[in-house]
């Protein structure tokens, strides 16, 4: 078992100092402790599998957080004040699950794609209008929460996602489906309420996987042909 440090809930003007030292770390939980800094010292604790630094009031993070190349669990960044992540965190290659939500990002960095071990990925209440090329490196990913931004397209790459099983586009600003979204073969949930939509395209009914479509609050409905295929196809759809 990796070794723990759990300081959650623990009012910290600062991490202490002591906390640098325990270089054998595995899992280091500083939660809702009321951080406003982490200091580059951070980038010692290279046995890191897993970081939570969520529910706090972080406004940057260093770029020593990209020399924790141990991490292979969960870095857990939501509900802090991150107006922008360093370019640094694509150096984290073995991460599995990302948990930025809840900040004030405009964009994620282009090295995200980079992060080739990620299988959750989740970025959702941010201010994302677009999304990096990049992301369509990230072959082994399964679920992409992005509700809550104001996401008006998907890049091309997106079609690369291969393994994508779940999407959340809740409370975006689209008028229409990404195109690229026709090209995933294993996608099977794809939720799109509170959007833009005006029209659906003919290809939502050759989604092999398809098994749930949430089209609700928006201002289009499915065709009867579109809706009588998708649920020939087994697919609910909710509008």
């Amino acid at each position: 078992m990796p070794d723990v440090l759990n300081l959650w809930r623990q009012q910290l003007d600062a991490v202490p100092e002591s906390v640098w030292q325990r270089t054998d770390l595995g899992v280091l939980i500083l939660a809702d402790t009321g951080l406003t800094d982490l200091p580059p010292e951070i980038g010692r604790l290279t046995r890191l599998t897993t970081l939570d630094l969520g529910h706090n009031r972080l406004t940057a993070l260093p770029d020593t957080l990209g020399d924790l190349t141990g991490l292979d669990g969960c870095l857990y960044l939501h509900d802090n004040q991150l107006a922008r992540l360093p370019a640094t965190l694509g150096n984290l290659t073995r991460l599995r699950y990302l948990n930025v939500g809840e900040n004030r990002l405009t964009e994620l960095p282009e090295t995200l794609g980079r992060m080739a071990g990620l299988v959750e990925l989740r970025a959702q209440h941010n201010r994302l209008a677009t999304l990096p090329d990049s992301l369509g490196e990230l072959h082994r990913l399964r679920e992409l929460w992005l509700r809550g931004n104001a996401v008006t397209a998907l890049p091309a790459s997106t079609a690369a996602l291969h393994d994508l099983r779940h999407l959340d586009l809740r409370e975006n600003a689209l008028t229409v489906l990404p195109e690229p979204l026709a090209a995933l073969p294993r996608l099977r949930h794809l939720d799109v309420r509170s959007n833009r939509l005006t029209h659906l395209p003919g290809w939502l009914a050759t989604l092999p996987s398809l098994e749930k479509l949430d089209l609700r609050w928006n201002p289009c409905e499915p065709s009867r042909e579109l809706s009588a295929e998708l649920e020939r196809r087994g697919c609910v759809v909710l509008t």
